[in-house]
């Protein structure tokens, strides 16, 4: 990745009409308006969620029609020259957990540790990889939405999960070497001592590192909706993921961010968005931005949380909302990576030292002289151990180190 790279701006798909329940009986004329919707934008790429079960209902079973579907939709967004990632195990969305029954019942099993289930899943993963190989609009495979969300109901090591995620990177890469192989997860990898999915993985396994920014884990609670705290956390977990990455080139894709309500009032989301990109879109390591999500959830389904109904950058009948609008400007302004930016030594390695991963959660000391100092401007993260490295400043674009005191 270049300092100069063009960065990618997209939308994570969730369909105005039936939300995911929509991959039950898809409609290629509601995709096509949906899709119609978010090239109006300027985005030039989705996040797409076919639902695991769905496919693969049973272990020895991968339904063709469920694969064609998805085919059909990543065509349809060739149509609008919309580029396609597709997350595989779903999994985990919008606070439900969709399993096939064949980990569940009295065939309770962890997807992460028992090896008749990881050759389930091997399966599933080979065919959706070289099914989608070849359409030349597919960009990244990703291996789920945020898969440490299914612990613990499906118990884990950390070297199982480890070896779960390289296992089907591997499987994904031998089907698909064209395209990136990525794997996502939320940020209690980052923030949570005893989580057994540890930073390790997501700056080492797959071709980039993906971060969630969600500023309802704690740090809307630090300041109001639009504070420092609130509006630069996208640009902390770059931060951070760079920072971690043995690789300083390592680019980070901010693979989610939203606007939730309450943290995010509706009248404050445009200068949230103003805000939050006018911070994380100089920096070095960013590869690009996925919204969550394209469509608002329709309020006629039941027993979502409140947060999920409005995080749509459409409503369910296709009015562009003032976020849309916020974001559209955004993507119009070109933005030069800071090219020499001051860095924050940071003591704590999570890379190393999971075990101390609280020390750069939301409102610790750490984050709290991070979010001071970047008020004057761009600011990086540098480890300790590598703060005397000239070729690694440099390659971080990092002019000067500060000391914590």
């Amino acid at each position: 990745m270049t300092a100069h790279h063009a960065l990618r701006f997209g939308a994570n798909y969730v369909p105005s009409s039936g939300w995911l329940y929509s991959w039950l009986d898809f409609s290629a004329d509601d995709a096509r308006r949906d899709l119609e919707d978010l090239a109006s934008l300027g985005l030039d790429h989705i996040r797409v969620f076919p639902v695991w079960p769905w496919i693969q209902p049973n272990r020895a079973l991968i339904r063709r029609r469920a694969v064609d579907d998805l085919l059909h939709l990543v065509d349809l967004a060739a149509e609008f020259e919309l580029d396609v990632a597709v997350d595989l195990l779903q999994g985990h969305l919008s606070s439900f957990d969709f399993l096939p029954s064949w980990v569940l019942t009295w065939h309770q099993r962890s997807l992460f540790a028992d090896r008749a289930v990881r050759d389930g899943i091997t399966a599933y993963v080979d065919t959706l990889a070289r099914a989608l190989a070849d359409r030349p609009n597919v960009f990244a495979l990703t291996l789920g939405n945020e898969v440490n969300n299914l612990w613990p109901a499906n118990p884990a090591t950390p070297a199982q999960s480890s070896a779960w995620a390289a296992e089907l990177l591997d499987v994904a890469r031998a089907a698909a070497p064209r395209l990136l192989g990525l794997y996502s997860l939320y940020d209690a990898a980052w923030y949570e001592p005893a989580h057994p999915f540890h930073p390790v993985d997501a700056v080492t396994l797959g071709d980039l590192t993906t971060v969630h920014s969600w500023v309802f884990n704690g740090v809307s609670a630090i300041d109001r909706p639009l504070g420092p705290a609130t509006t630069s956390h996208a640009d902390y977990l770059v931060e951070l993921a760079a920072a971690g990455s043995p690789d300083p080139h390592r680019p980070v894709w901010l693979q989610e961010v939203g606007a939730p309500q309450p943290d995010v009032p509706a009248a404050d989301a445009p200068a949230f968005v103003h805000r939050m990109l006018d911070q994380v879109l100089v920096n070095p390591a960013l590869w690009g931005v996925t919204w969550w999500c394209s469509h608002d959830l329709d309020r006629s389904l039941a027993d979502f949380p409140e947060r999920e109904y409005e995080l749509g950058l459409f409503t369910t009948d296709h009015r562009r909302k003032p976020v849309a609008d916020a974001l559209a400007r955004a993507i119009r302004i070109v933005r030069t990576p800071a090219a020499d930016r001051p860095a924050l030594v940071c003591d704590t390695d999570p890379v190393a030292r999971p075990d101390l991963r609280a020390e750069l959660a939301p409102g610790s000391a750490f984050h709290t002289e991070w979010v001071r100092l970047r008020q004057a401007g761009p600011l990086a993260i540098v480890p300790a151990a590598r703060a005397d490295d000239p070729a690694y400043l440099a390659a971080r674009s990092i002019r000067t180190v500060l000391s914590r005191t």
